[in-house]
């Protein structure tokens, strides 16, 4: 991400790009609102120089032309999905995005400090921006998974985490500590992953849960043991715990379906993830977001070659990890099922 150098940054800032850039005061949001400043912004990027934390972002979007304006932050977030603005008009839209160290994922580079935002779309065309300390009854939804969730660093990968936030509004942060590589056993091993994010958790706050795709040599009883362990975790802080099945790999059998051990996450020693969460989620009581049936489901019915988009078949030859597009796809499964079980309130969510 691109850093400004010595450039203090305003909570709130009005922009007017390509040519001045002007500030004007707010009220106080509470003891961590940043300073004031001026050079925030430049025509495709903005810096803000705050210290880690939620933070809510108001942007003004259009011009006298039409436009079409995205906007992503930090590793790759997808914050704002592409809007359009008839010419002469001007919208406004808000989000929480969340600032932490590191950026992307735990194990990863720190990144840059602060909240760095990328202005993109087709035709882009911010005309404002404010930013705040997001208040401390923020809801926070916590992310805790492998690859095929992460802040993935580089294109052509994408988690879909990484592309959940497009889909909240303000008031609901998503924090995406999922991580490459990671199995149950690993992510509760290391002290950069469970042991980070067990002590963030507040009280209401969701932790979505997704690990198998890397929990190859896990028996059936420690599988099971460790999904436990994480729904306890979670509950002794207050939270709310999700099991989130895992996303199909792109493994078509003979008649165009997906019922095989490697498209549905049976591993070598015939431990049925899927099915292992869903008793767990049925025997802890806990909501399950099946995203292993409704990925199975779309992509059986876009058949061999229809499917090919969601995943980097054609870029790397991958069945597993997924395109950004194809993540977006998937993010929006989980934010059907976020709404559809009242996990969060209707009104944080974008459905259109």
């Amino acid at each position: 991400m691109r850093r400004f150098s010595g450039v203090r940054v305003a909570a709130f800032a009005a922009v007017v790009l390509g040519t001045c850039l002007t500030a004007a005061p707010v009220a106080q949001a509470h003891d961590r609102q940043p300073p004031l400043g001026t050079e925030n912004c430049t025509q495709t990027a903005c810096h803000f120089d705050v210290p880690p934390g939620d933070y809510d972002v108001t942007v003004r979007l259009g011009g006298t032309a039409a436009s079409s304006t995205s906007i992503s932050g930090e590793t790759r977030r997808s914050l704002l999905p592409e809007t359009a603005t008839a010419a002469g008009r001007r919208v406004t839209r808000s989000f929480t995005v969340n600032v932490r160290t590191p950026e992307g994922e735990p194990t990863g580079p720190d990144g840059t400090p602060g909240l760095d935002l990328t202005v993109g779309g087709s035709a882009p065309a911010l005309d404002g921006i404010r930013v705040t300390p997001a208040s401390r009854h923020v809801r926070q939804i916590l992310l805790v998974g492998d690859s095929t969730v992460c802040d993935q660093p580089a294109a052509p990968y994408s988690g879909w985490g990484q592309q959940l936030p497009q889909y909240l509004r303000k008031g609901v942060a998503v924090a995406n500590y999922a991580d490459s590589g990671e199995s149950t056993v690993t992510y509760l091993r290391n002290p950069l992953l469970w042991g980070t994010v067990q002590p963030l958790i507040r009280p209401g706050d969701l932790v979505l849960i997704q690990l198998a795709h890397n929990d190859k040599t896990t028996d059936e009883a420690t599988y099971r043991a460790n999904l436990e362990t994480l729904v306890a975790g979670v509950r002794e802080r207050g939270g709310k715990p999700v099991l989130v099945t895992p996303i199909v790999r792109r493994w078509f059998n003979a008649d165009g379906t997906l019922d095989n051990d490697i498209a549905l996450l049976v591993n070598g020693l015939g431990v049925n993830h899927p099915e292992v969460i869903r008793s767990v989620a049925a025997a802890e009581d806990v909501p399950l977001i099946d995203l292993t049936a409704k990925t199975k489901a779309l992509v059986e019915s876009l058949g061999v070659a229809g499917s090919k988009a969601l995943y980097l078949y054609d870029e790397k030859k991958d069945n597993t990890h997924t395109s950004a597009y194809g993540a977006t796809v998937y993010a929006g499964l989980v934010r059907d099922e976020l709404l559809a079980q009242h996990l969060v309130p209707h009104g944080t969510v974008r459905v259109g």
